[in-house]
């Protein structure tokens, strides 16, 4: 790996950091930066906007227009900076002791630094299979802009034959991981003085309730660990992130809401789930509520359900890293990307990027430099299977 291509990476992922991509705020600059430069190349470009216009996922081909191919995806958007202590300024990039520090280095904007790189050479070739890349919006709060894309790319026409998402996994290849399902359960009640309780209806009593069966469901769980899963750990999960409600210690809580997930290992687990929770919900909690309050509410929202990455016998898309990393095995992984989005809709789908995903939303963040070498090579072999 040349000298000059790693120096121009680390430009390129300098001006990305620089792009303040936070997932509350809008991603429009970036995607612009790398439409321009794709246009350049004399890629093919399209943009697609989220409702409200601000943000866009980019998705950009080069070679001939036919399926098949070879699609390099990551999300543009980063996770919050705020109440995190870090020695530099998070949107500009430090380099210090061979690593590069700054907010999206490892997640995952080192891999998308590689991808521009890389673009800049096959460009020049003359490919008969087609490279598309990938950037995605919101991927840190739902994927929604994955699974927007899938279904743009479907109306399209547009199917590579298989995807290589390049979350940080240190450039081990990822066969399979969990499915990441997010909510927000809203709990309407009665307000009323603290001095009668029993003439109001606590929403955060009846949201605590609905809380421990969760933990309860999450201990149901634990005993449908599959023989010999390969997860950590290899059961299903369900944590509660957030609670609040209430509006003073001595009044009676009209209203709380509880934001939760879980992380099944199979669909089986998910539906376990919520067929218990609906039980729960409908035949007793909610009667008790409506009983005092007519108008109370438990209302689930579904803020995404992301599917996990399966692990299948054929996948084109580990066989061709297996091919350009030299690897001759597939780990799986327990955090949640975009791939079962790419697998649900037809196409092969594999992990595998620079840096370590115990760097990813924490403070002073890094990559490291030989990690992104790596990446180089690994893009750089994939020239072979497009021309």
């Amino acid at each position: 790996m040349s000298v000059a291509k790693i120096e121009y990476t680390k430009q390129v992922l300098d001006r990305l950091v620089a792009f303040p991509t936070i997932s509350s705020d809008s991603n429009l600059a970036m995607v612009n930066y790398l439409a321009d430069f794709f246009g350049q190349l004399g890629a093919r470009v399209f943009m697609q906007h989220n409702e409200d216009g601000r943000k866009a996922n980019l998705f950009v081909t080069l070679g001939p227009d036919r399926e098949g191919g070879v699609v390099l995806s990551g999300h543009s958007d980063v996770v919050p900076v705020e109440g995190q202590k870090w020695s530099s300024d998070p949107f500009k990039m430090l380099e210090s002791d061979g690593r590069l520090y700054g907010r999206g280095t490892c997640d995952m904007k080192g891999f998308l630094a590689c991808c521009l790189a890389t673009a800049r050479g096959m460009a020049e070739l003359n490919l008969v299979r087609p490279l598309h890349f990938a950037f995605t919006y919101d991927e840190e709060v739902g994927c929604f802009g994955a699974q927007a894309l899938m279904k743009e790319l479907a109306r399209r026409g547009i199917k590579p034959s298989a995807a290589l998402i390049g979350e940080p996994t240190m450039m081990r290849v990822i066969e399979g991981h969990k499915g990441c399902y997010e909510y927000t359960t809203n709990f309407v009640g009665l307000e009323g003085h603290g001095s009668q309780p029993d003439l109001g209806v606590n929403a955060i009593q009846y949201a605590a309730r609905f809380i421990a069966h969760l933990m309860e469901l999450g201990e149901r769980l634990k005993e449908r660990a599959m023989a010999g899963s390969r997860f950590d750990p290899p059961w299903a999960t369900i944590q509660v992130g957030r609670i609040f409600g209430g509006a003073g210690r001595n009044i009676i809580a009209g209203n709380c809401s509880v934001e939760w997930e879980m992380r099944p290992v199979q669909p089986s687990d998910a539906a376990l789930v919520k067929e218990s929770l609906d039980t729960f919900v409908n035949q007793q909690l909610l009667p008790e509520m409506k009983a005092f309050s007519p108008s109370a509410i438990i209302e689930t929202i579904v803020v995404g359900e992301v599917e996990g990455l399966q692990v299948v016998a054929q996948s084109e898309a580990r066989d061709i890293l297996y091919e350009i990393t030299g690897a001759n095995g597939a780990d799986v992984v327990a955090f949640g990307t975009e791939a079962g989005l790419f697998q649900e809709a037809g196409i092969s789908a594999i992990i595998c990027g620079p840096g370590s995903i115990e760097q990813a939303h924490k403070p002073n963040e890094f990559v490291d430099i030989d990690q992104l070498k790596s990446c180089l090579q690994m893009l750089s072999r994939l020239q072979a299977k497009l021309v």
